[in-house]
C-alpha cells in the first residue's frame, strides 16, 4: 500500500469524466487499497480515484462505521434534503453549503465485481454524492449556495 498524492483544485483532471471499470484485478485491488490508505492519512471521509489521478469510476468512503468501496457507483434512489458544509481534500482549508438528498439509495460493484446495494443518510449520503460528482467531473464548489 502507498499514499498517493491528492490532486489538488485548478487541475483540469478534476472536471474530467471517469471511464467505466471493467477489469477486476490487483490493479484495481491495489488502487482500492492506496486511496483507502490516502484518504486515511488525509483524514478524510471519502476519495474518487479522479483525485489521486485515476480516471476511473472507484470510490472509496469511511464515515466511521467503516470503509465502503464503490466501483461504477450509479445512484438509484433520492429522498429529501439536507444542507449542510462540505469540504473537500482536493480543496484543503475550503468550505462551502452544498444540497444533497437525505438519503440515497446505490448500485455499485465491489473489488471482486460483484453488484452490491447501499441505502445511505445524513453524512454517508452526503459522501456518496460528493465522490460520485467527482467521477462525473464535478467538483463540489459546483453546488454552493448563497448563503440564506
Amino acid at each position: 500500500m502507498a499514499i498517493r498524492k491528492i490532486i489538488k483544485g485548478g487541475d483540469p483532471i478534476l472536471n474530467k469524466k471517469s471511464r467505466v471499470v471493467e477489469k477486476f484485478d490487483d490493479r484495481l485491488a491495489q488502487l482500492l487499497d492506496d486511496m483507502i490508505q490516502t484518504m486515511h492519512a488525509a483524514k478524510g471521509c471519502g476519495l474518487a480515484a479522479v483525485q489521486v489521478g485515476v480516471l476511473k469510476r472507484a470510490v472509496v468512503v469511511d464515515t466511521g462505521d467503516g470503509v465502503v468501496e464503490l466501483i461504477n457507483p450509479e445512484i438509484i434512489d433520492k429522498k429529501g434534503v439536507q444542507r449542510e458544509q462540505e469540504g473537500c481534500l482536493s480543496f484543503p482549508g475550503e468550505y462551502g453549503v452544498c444540497i444533497r438528498p437525505a438519503v440515497v439509495k446505490l448500485r455499485a460493484q465491489n473489488r471482486r465485481g460483484q453488484w452490491c446495494f447501499y441505502k445511505a443518510e445524513g453524512l454517508k449520503a452526503r459522501a456518496f454524492c460528493h465522490e460520485v460528482d467527482h467521477l462525473d467531473g464535478v467538483v463540489f464548489k459546483d453546488r454552493w449556495i448563497k448563503a440564506l
